[in-house]
């Protein structure tokens, strides 16, 4: 009853605080105080305690110093909700959280302002990409607020001439504006407080308790009576009891309905307001007169004996977070990279040398016996980064490499005629016809959720193929948790309805059971017969389900790699999660079986974007990317093996009822860590999983863990793959540095598949590569949902490749590199489908002028290295000339030699274009040489570099 709770008591009383037991408390108390007009300002759940890391609580702080500003500078009728936990900190006042105002033709002296916003709290990078942040370029001045608003300053000397929106992922600039504000991130120190902060935490960091003082003034109320014991803190909470709670309503109640027209008519005689964000949801109704409409966002459902308030809006899901698409292919020094010709090397970095008297700025790769190869910066496009296990650097000079990749073009070559032919044999094959039943709605309406609109998308998408005339081959790719089980229900749904069969292949006995339940839960209720099949079944099941199988009957049937070799009659769907899983051989014999029956593969990591291209002609795609409404992020940590660590985490989770993952990775200790656990917590039940206890023994033990009769499942990685246990929401990985990044995004993805927040412990002990803990790290920044997309560049894609091609490849991969692997096939099959073929050849540009993009103009090398690699990936002299106004927006007025370099790429672009291979020059002589070993001879008026590049873009526009 918290709506009406909140409602009825805000008509009669005003009070300015409102506490809450957790966020989602928050955001429900929201919507009745939002709906009497009254501006509303949450705080998120800051859980903070002595000793933890704030780096990990950078999003909270951040929305802390934000939302507390607004509320502090609001001077209409307001209300801060907060979660009782953060208020138990002490918090920034209205004159810490001052924004300090920045407006046009202000004077602006550079190094006091970069020494101000040290202390506001943003801290200084290369490219502003997230709240708190800043950069200064020359001239130019990047700011990312605390609200990701950003903006770019323009100053003429020490003036402001101009400030401006600033797009952070495409760091382009926009809309002029007069001023703007810079809310402090936490508070605004003075040049004193400053010098004497070295290390913020939580204890040290607010020496006044000035927002309880607040809190005190303002007589704040509480929505529910709290108990003190179950907070927890080492902080005096007798300060609670004084505060007043808001009793249960009298008059109104909570409502929970599903509004149609015959609702209204039976309720005609209350007074009716109906809210709605939009007019289409209003249409769906008969309006009568007496019925009140408010155009709003709330979503409130409250009724009294007189009145009834309903909204028609539904929760907007949370969408995955959008990265900068800039430097994801950022190179460091050390980095293995591979040339498309001299195979595998290391980046060394960037090198400026003269050449003939004039300047130009290389890339410096190391081979075998330190040799060194210098790559012009314009030849970029020639080198990946190299994504494997192999470590062993190619020899220059020798052409072994070449060798190499010719054998994997051959091998490549087998693999896209093979892909080609199974989709000409899908084309010749007649499609099963399967309808839309009647009752599809009716069962998507059974899942007692809303779908989110990229499941209702891929579902369309799916019953759309099946009524065409073509064999469906559909991959449906999403995150950890994102509903692709509930995607492929509704094709089982639509499959069995229309008289065939459907096969749901998992790559795990414990996967199979849990999707067996699942489905069984979801479809029985539909008169749907769902079997299984694996090694659990005894042979009298087996030969039941083998029986089934072979009649005409309609059903589904869950199994592992075991249901291969069953014969299957009347098949019309086959559904594969996590392919990558599967062997070679059983990816054969899933391609035979498959070949006339509509196909849904299932994968929670994306694919290359360039090779889906290549394969859409004959391959199709869906992408789950909003998270479920319910679903909390993960928090997660990057901590040292402690004892304290694990017994506060696992005593935290048994607090709040759930249950743990506990990861060890080593069958034969893993008594001896319970023991240890045991000494730690000795009321603990721990359940010991692996894939070496007999699997009856394993499936029943792992339904007294479903039942709550363990508080902690002891196991090695075998819950990777797709478990699902809604209670079990804190995971702790032991020696997680020993683990591949996909591998932990995957155990991670275990817990918070609830509304409850998860939590992840990565562990490690004793000497971790610095390699190690960076990807480590980099899981602990992308935590959030739908992080699997953003982690896919490292080694998630490669799964994403299985995938689609289904073959033993990882050999070639490893030889040549996943990028050059992947641009290889690519050709292959356009080549195959007769697309049009990229030029092979590469032009030679000679020529002696001084172009490069100058470090006193863009100082940092990986901006550099990145605008680099861009221009050399350029496809057309417009996509230059686009990246050249980003490069003047970004950093200013072009300086000489980065407007030669410029037009040097222009130069290329058009060379190719007009098949000439070599450019070259002498003094005033220009010569061209086309592929024909045709040649051209040009002179330029003079000398000077701009003079031969300006001659040779003559020439080139003039023959366009």
């Amino acid at each position: 009853m918290i709506q009406s709770s909140i409602y009825e008591f805000y008509l009669d009383n005003f009070k300015e605080i409102l506490v809450c037991e957790n966020s989602k408390e928050c955001e429900i108390a929201k919507e009745p105080l939002e709906f009497l007009g009254i501006k509303t300002f949450i705080l998120p759940d800051f859980r903070a305690i002595k000793g933890d890391d704030l780096r990990s609580f950078n999003k909270e702080l951040v929305s802390i110093s934000k939302n507390l500003s607004e509320f502090y500078k609001c001077s209409s009728k307001k209300v801060l909700i907060s979660p009782i936990r953060t208020i138990l900190n002490k918090l920034p006042t209205s004159d810490q959280l001052m924004p300090k105002t920045i407006k046009f033709g202000d004077s602006i002296d550079f190094n006091s302002f970069k020494d101000e916003l040290l202390r506001l709290g943003y801290t200084e990078v290369d490219v502003v990409q997230s709240s708190a942040e800043f950069s200064f370029r020359g001239d130019i001045i990047d700011i990312c607020s605390l609200d990701e608003k950003a903006y770019r300053i323009l100053l003429d000397f020490d003036q402001i001439e101009s400030i401006k929106e600033l797009d952070i992922y495409t760091q382009l600039s926009k809309n002029e504006l007069e001023s703007i504000e810079i809310v402090p991130f936490l508070a605004n120190l003075s040049k004193d407080e400053f010098k004497n902060i070295k290390d913020i935490n939580i204890d040290g960091f607010w020496e006044i308790e000035n927002f309880k003082s607040y809190l005190d003034k303002n007589s704040t109320i509480f929505l529910h009576k709290f108990n003190k014991d179950e907070i927890q803190s080492d902080k005096d909470l007798s300060f609670l009891d004084e505060f007043e709670i808001i009793s249960e309503p009298r008059i109104y109640r909570d409502l929970e309905i599903s509004i149609n027209n015959e609702f209204l008519e039976l309720n005609q005689n209350r007074d009716i307001t109906l809210i709605a964000r939009n007019d289409a949801l209003l249409n769906l109704l008969n309006i009568n007169k007496n019925i009140k409409i408010i155009k709003s966002d709330v979503i409130l459902n409250i009724g009294s004996n007189k009145e009834l308030i309903i909204s028609l809006n539904k929760k907007i899901p949370k969408t995955k977070k959008r990265k900068s698409s800039l430097i994801v292919d950022e190179l460091r020094v050390g980095d293995l990279v591979v040339h498309q010709n001299y195979g595998l090397a290391k980046f060394n970095g960037l090198e400026l040398l003269e050449i003939m008297g004039a300047k130009k700025e290389f890339i410096t790769l190391m081979y075998q016996n330190s040799d060194k190869l210098l790559l012009p910066v314009e030849n970029l496009d020639l080198i990946d980064r190299y994504i494997g296990s192999n470590v062993i650097l190619d020899k220059l000079g020798k052409a072994s490499f070449l060798k190499v990749k010719q054998k994997a073009r051959e091998k490549l070559f087998i693999i896209a005629s093979k892909i080609l032919s199974l989709a000409a044999k899908r084309e010749l094959e007649s499609a099963k016809f399967i309808d839309t039943p009647s009752d599809q709605d009716k069962f998507m309406l059974s899942a007692k959720f809303d779908y989110t609109p990229d499941q209702i998308k891929a579902v369309d998408d799916i019953l759309s193929d099946f009524k065409s005339q073509k064999i469906m081959d559909r991959l449906l790719c999403g995150d950890v948790g994102f509903g692709k089980t509930e995607v492929a229900m509704n094709a089982i749904f639509a499959c069995v309805r229309s008289g065939f069969k459907a096969l749901f292949f998992v790559p795990t006995t414990l996967l199979c059971k849990q999707h067996f339940d699942t489905l069984k839960a979801r479809l029985n209720k539909f008169d749907i017969e769902v079997l299984r099949f694996d090694r659990f079944c005894s042979a009298k099941e087996k030969n039941e389900v083998k029986k089934a199988l072979n009649s005409d009957k309609a059903l589904v049937c869950v199994g592992t790699h075991a249901l291969l070799g069953v014969k299957v009659n009347n098949l019309g769907l086959i559904i594969i999660d996590e392919e990558h899983k599967f062997g070679v051989n059983q990816k054969e014999k899933l391609k035979e079986l498959s070949s006339s029956s509509h196909l849904l593969s299932m994968s929670a990591t994306p694919i290359p974007r360039s090779l889906n291209m290549a394969l859409s002609s004959i391959k199709s795609y869906s992408a789950l990317l909003s998270a479920p409404e319910l679903r909390e992020d993960i928090r997660s940590f990057l901590k040292e093996y402690d004892e304290v660590v694990i017994k506060e985490a696992i005593l935290r989770e048994l607090r709040r009822g759930g249950q743990i993952f506990y990861i060890h990775n080593h069958i034969d200790s893993l008594e001896a860590k319970k023991k240890e656990l045991l000494e730690i917590l000795p009321n603990l039940k721990i359940l010991i999983l692996h894939s070496k206890i007999d699997s009856k023994v394993s499936e029943e033990e792992m339904i007294n863990f479903l039942d709550k009769k363990y508080d902690l499942l002891l196991c090695t990685s075998i819950v990777e793959s797709g478990i699902h246990i809604p209670n079990a929401n804190t995971i702790l990985i032991e020696n997680s540095n020993k683990f591949g990044i996909a591998d932990l995004h995957q155990l991670r993805g275990r817990v918070g598949r609830s509304d409850k927040e998860g939590y992840c412990y990565f562990l490690i002990e004793g000497d971790v590569s610095k390699e190690s803990l960076k990807r480590l790290n980099s899981l602990v920044s992308n935590s959030y949902l739908g992080a699997g997309s953003t982690l896919a560049y490292h080694d998630l894609e490669i799964r994403g490749a299985g995938n689609l091609i289904g073959e033993a490849q990882s050999g070639h991969i490893e030889n040549i590199g996943y990028s050059l692997y992947l641009k290889m096939l690519e050709d292959e099959i356009n080549k195959l489908v007769n697309k049009e073929e990229k030029s092979d050849f590469e032009i030679e540009l000679k020529l002696i002028v001084n172009a490069y993009l100058n470090s006193d103009f863009i100082k940092e090398d990986r901006l550099r290295l990145d605008l680099y690699r861009r221009l050399s990936l350029a496809k057309d002299v417009i996509s230059i000339i686009n990246l050249q106004s980003e490069i003047e927006d970004r950093f200013g007025k072009l300086d000489i030699y980065t407007k030669n370099f410029i037009n040097l790429m222009i130069i290329k672009r058009l060379a190719i274009e007009q098949n000439i291979k070599s450019i070259s020059n002498y003094k005033s002589a220009i010569s061209l040489t086309y592929i024909d070993d045709k040649k051209v001879r040009l002179n330029s008026k003079d000398e000077s570099d701009e003079s031969i590049i300006e001659e040779v873009l003559i020439y080139l526009r003039r023959n366009k």
